[in-house]
């Protein structure tokens, strides 16, 4: 007989968005959003661990700069993949924009965010405050509610200002879900907007990691990006490979 696993309650609070959850089950702890639908994912002894493909290939995106020193990550949630690339990148500088005041406090008291002096949050709607944050290094987009991808996903002018404030050689990183077709969501506003120039990587949790540079004479070398995942391999405690192996240009 299997173990029965326990599942315990250690926050739950409501806000104008609806409600929001942290869970603990035997390592891992759980940010739920509305019916149960998970955001989050932290291995409570290493809040840095990635648990899921979806977050090691938006690290991947990441790894696609030589050496990042700034990033704004629009859209927080539990905070790991940030934890994850201030551990492992020589970040100087990192911001991120979270919609739901309660998810930061959540995620230092339960999930193990770290107070890191490189680290600002801000609170307010991310399609408001991208106009006022710095320009950085690398960009993350994961901006889901209960319901699926926030209106960011696929909003025209909010995708483009993404790239703009890309630094030179910078990387926009978008979690995006995948349609029927394995395509990204909005494939066809995507490859109009940054001119088929970007790279995708499909995950096995049904979403679409894509890897967007700053300009149309930047290109994705992927031999650096082996030896940079293949370096940071025995700190990560898993290997990238892969997940790189299935990176694929813009269909």
């Amino acid at each position: 007989m299997t173990e029965e696993r326990v599942e315990r309650i250690l926050a739950e609070v409501h806000d104008d968005f609806g409600m929001i959850r942290v869970l603990e089950v035997d390592d891992y702890r759980f940010l739920e959003f509305g019916d149960a639908i998970e955001q989050s994912c932290t291995f409570t002894a290493d809040p840095s661990w990635l648990e899921y493909d979806y977050t090691r290939a938006m690290l991947i995106g990441a790894l696609c700069h030589e050496a990042p020193e700034s990033a704004l990550f629009l859209g927080l949630g539990a905070g790991t993949l940030t934890q994850a690339c201030l551990k492992f990148l020589p970040l100087e500088d990192v911001e991120a924009i979270e919609l739901r005041p309660e998810v930061p406090r959540l995620a230092i008291e339960f999930m193990g965010l770290d107070d890191d002096p490189r680290l600002f949050i801000r609170i307010g709607d991310a399609l408001e405050l991208l106009e006022t944050a710095e320009s950085a290094d690398l960009i993350f987009v994961d901006l889901y509610t209960d319901v699926g991808p926030g209106v960011g996903h696929l909003a025209w002018k909010f995708l483009e200002n993404c790239q703009q404030r890309l630094n030179p050689g910078g990387w926009l990183i978008i979690n995006q879900w995948a349609a029927d077709d394995g395509k990204p969501l909005g494939a066809a506003l995507l490859r109009g907007l940054y001119h088929r120039h970007y790279w995708e990587l499909p995950v096995k949790e049904g979403n679409v990691i894509l890897f967007v540079p700053a300009d149309l004479e930047q290109t994705l070398d992927v031999e650096p990006l082996i030896e940079r995942a293949e370096t940071l391999a025995p700190r990560l405690g898993y290997s990238l490979l892969q997940l790189i192996k299935n990176i694929r240009p813009a269909t």
